[in-house]
């Protein structure tokens, strides 16, 4: 059975849970405050022997530790410089083969003294270009053998039984961050970086190119702007999900106009039948909407919402079509919490 603590308030009914979480919260907040106050020159050491790495930033620790080296792999993957997790446990077996001459290792432990981590010192020192030590203590064994030793220093955990790592881990996470962060700005990482390494994700769906999405090549229909409407139908297949557009070119193959599904129905609706054999021009949609090639996605978003169009060519300088937009193809891509400025219109 679980260990129950019993505590004379908590029976009374007189706890307040919630003034307890805040306590715990404002507590690893104000130890976030010590900690920025104790960085130094150690710290700008270990960023500049980071910053000329030739190779890769391994990331290694035990325990929570580790979750933490995990997230700042992730962190600095993410913003510009390579990393990777090495298992400390793993690579007292065999696991020390990824680490390469070039690479900075960054060992983390509050202590300093973890048993994995002691051990791995010798090794990682003889076969990596360098070893930062991330730990609170700075008489430790790991802050004594790294080549630079980033001390966040004394802090008391928030567990009310002063045992968990949670201040310390909240510190060490929040010192990876700024380690990734004032490195990304020394190599002027900027937001078209950022999206090229998070193609699937919601910040990566803001910056995207129209490049990436658009329909090209054979997923296109195009046609002379001369030809008749039933030329055009007749002779203008793709493979694969048809778009509902025809793209029309003048003579010198810049986009002259749009002619779509819907306007085909028209014609029918509307008895014109004699316009089948007539030059599409003469129905066409003069000048469409367009956007320039190399436009974001979300710029595309609104242009699509707010003319409410269903398809929106994609030119080059001269007014020559690279690709279309469908607006089935962009039905998804905005995530949930962007949907109150930039909701999709419905397909007509």
């Amino acid at each position: 059975m679980p260990l129950h603590i019993h505590h004379p308030a908590h029976e009374a009914g007189t706890w307040d849970r919630l003034a307890y979480a805040r306590k715990i919260v404002r507590s690893e907040a104000a130890a976030l405050g010590l900690v920025a106050d104790r960085l130094g020159e150690q710290f700008l050491e270990a960023v500049d022997l980071i910053f000329r790495c030739t190779g890769r930033i391994a990331l290694t620790g035990t325990g929570k530790s580790a979750d933490i080296a995990q997230k700042i792999a992730g962190t600095l993957n993410s913003t510009g410089t390579r990393a990777y997790l090495l298992d400390a446990t793993k690579a007292m077996h065999g696991d020390l083969g990824m680490v390469a001459p070039q690479d900075v290792v960054i060992a983390l432990s509050h202590s300093g003294e973890s048993e994995e981590i002691v051990r791995l010192l010798p090794s990682l020192r003889s076969l990596a270009h360098g070893v930062i030590g991330l730990t609170s203590n700075g008489e430790s064994t790991l802050a004594r053998h790294a080549d630079v030793a980033i001390i966040i220093g004394p802090l008391d955990e928030a567990c009310p039984l002063k045992l968990a790592p949670s201040t310390s881990t909240t510190a060490m996470a929040a010192v990876g961050d700024a380690v990734a962060f004032v490195l990304s700005e020394m190599r002027q990482f900027g937001a078209e970086d950022f999206a090229r390494f998070h193609p699937a994700g919601s910040l990566g769906r803001k910056l995207m190119k129209v490049d990436h999405l658009m329909r090209q090549g054979t997923a296109v229909r195009t046609a002379s702007s001369n030809a008749t409407v039933r030329q055009v139908f007749s002779q203008t297949t793709v493979r694969g999900r048809r778009t509902g557009a025809v793209l029309l070119l003048d003579d010198k193959g810049r986009l002259a106009g749009l002619f779509t599904d819907s306007d085909l129905a028209r014609l029918f609706m509307e008895r014109r039948d004699q316009a089948l054999d007539r030059p599409i021009a003469e129905v066409m949609t003069h000048s469409p909407i367009t956007i320039r090639a190399g436009s974001r996605l979300l710029e595309a978003i609104e242009i699509i919402q707010d003319r409410k169009i269903s398809e929106l060519p994609v030119v080059d300088e001269q007014g020559k079509p690279l690709g279309l937009l469908d607006i089935t193809d962009l039905i998804g891509l905005v995530p949930l919490e962007e949907e109150q400025t930039t909701e999709l219109p419905a397909v007509a």
